[in-house]
């Protein structure tokens, strides 16, 4: 199976007043076409800096400090992988929501309270899919029939002039893009100082005609981009019906404080959905949700995997959402990755501790027994514990673990895993 995503040995820290957040120690990940992908963990284990890391959207004082991010997501990527870490910010913008897309954990904190339901998911159509949009626009105006007279002809040249700014902005972008790419390593302040000026150029080039942009903030004149409008809010108004969404008209005119916590996650979903990504990010979407609802979130999301989305990658930290939704896990502790494996292998047969531990602290139908915890907590990532992180926790501990981080080896197909337990019997 073809991969879409990978990191490799990817290190992020946090750079506080407290000292240094170690918060990745080398995280390496695969997602391939066609599977659900899962990270589990404790809280703080580095989850959602992973998959933020992989979006290239770290908040300040965060830094991606080594390591490489490469996606896979044309037949010409294929070949030759994207490091997105390379690129700039201006490249991702064109990545993120339209060839990969993250439904973020709280839904509430994700809407704006002042900007309509329609506004809000159409803004992803109006970034991603405005020449799509403007063609179909100056088509409904006649405009490929002939050259209208009045104020028809009007809007048709207005919009054709936004139509070939946007090319020739998407040419320039292109050409400063592969001189950006073409530096490679940053290895003296020559090579940085270029980098930071040519995406200092990339973010200063213009998407619209100075023209357009004039007329846009003239009361009377802007009204010539309502057949534009119109598009967006059909297209929003049939994004909401296929999302299942009751009354999709009256929903796309609300606020989000007009809508209950499980209608405001499908609206979540439906602006990461809306230019249909290669690849969706799910970091927790069933949090703080009734369980009613998170089943309808987790059975949306699968039906959507089948008709829309090629791949996700689903955040929790709750296995029995895991043991639903995942081909394949990974599990994290303290920014490191422990294991990796199908879900039923996993299951059947874990082999780092920390994994045995957590499947062991999930409650069972019949629990007669106390329930079983994992003793310590997770550790501060300031100073982390040397060697294996989760190593004082750990019961079966040996002198090794504090010393050396452990390999990630493959013990079987597939079946990954970085524990000195079974490192030490791959030496001997």
């Amino acid at each position: 199976m073809e991969k879409i995503a990978q990191t490799d040995k990817l290190y992020t820290n946090f750079y506080t007043y407290e000292g240094v957040v170690k918060a990745l120690n080398g995280v390496s990940i695969e997602v391939k076409h066609g599977e659900t992908y899962g990270l589990v963990g404790e809280s703080g284990c580095g989850k959602s800096v992973t998959v933020r890391s992989l979006m290239r959207i770290v908040q300040s004082p965060g830094r991606i400090e080594d390591g490489r991010i490469l996606l896979f997501l044309n037949e010409e990527d294929r070949q030759k992988a994207v490091d997105i870490v390379k690129r700039s910010e201006s490249y991702m913008e064109g990545i993120r929501g339209n060839e990969v897309s993250m439904i973020f954990q709280e839904a509430s904190t994700s809407l704006n309270p002042v900007l309509s339901i329609e506004y809000q998911v159409g803004e992803s159509f109006r970034l991603h899919r405005m020449k799509e949009i403007l063609q179909e626009a100056i088509e409904s105006l006649g405009g490929q029939d002939g050259s209208p007279g009045g104020w028809k002809g009007f809007q048709i040249r207005l919009l054709k002039r936004e139509q070939k700014a946007r090319k020739r902005y998407d040419t320039r972008a292109e050409r400063i893009e592969a001189k950006i790419v073409g530096i490679g390593e940053l290895d003296n302040k020559v090579d940085i100082k270029k980098r930071h000026a040519l995406e200092k150029k990339r973010e200063k080039i213009r998407k619209s005609d100075g023209l357009v942009q004039f007329v846009k903030h003239v009361p009377v004149l802007r009204r010539y981009y309502r057949p534009v409008d119109r598009i967006v809010h059909r297209m929003v108004v049939e994004l909401l019906e296929a999302l299942g969404i009751p009354n999709p008209e009256n929903i796309a005119g609300s606020y989000p404080h007009e809508l209950s916590g499980g209608m405001q996650q499908r609206i979540v979903i439906a602006i990461a959905l809306a230019c249909h990504p290669k690849m969706l990010i799910a970091d927790e979407p069933t949090s703080n949700l009734d369980v009613t609802i998170q089943a309808q979130i987790i059975e949306l999301i699968n039906k959507l995997k089948e008709t829309q989305i090629s791949s996700v990658l689903f955040i929790t930290h709750d296995l029995g959402v895991v043991a639903e939704v995942c081909d394949r896990v990974t599990v994290m502790y303290a920014g490191d990755t422990c294991e990796t494996a199908k879900v039923a292998t996993l299951f059947n047969e874990p082999l780092h501790p920390y994994t045995k531990a957590l499947l062991k602290s999930v409650p069972k139908v019949q629990q007669e027994e106390a329930l079983a915890t994992i003793p310590g907590i997770v550790p501060n990532l300031v100073h982390p514990p040397s060697g294996c992180r989760f190593h004082p926790r750990c019961e079966q501990a040996m002198d090794i673990c504090k010393q050396i981080k452990p390999e990630v080896i493959e013990y079987s197909e597939g079946h990954t895993v970085a524990c000195h337990l079974y490192t030490a019997k791959e030496a001997e």
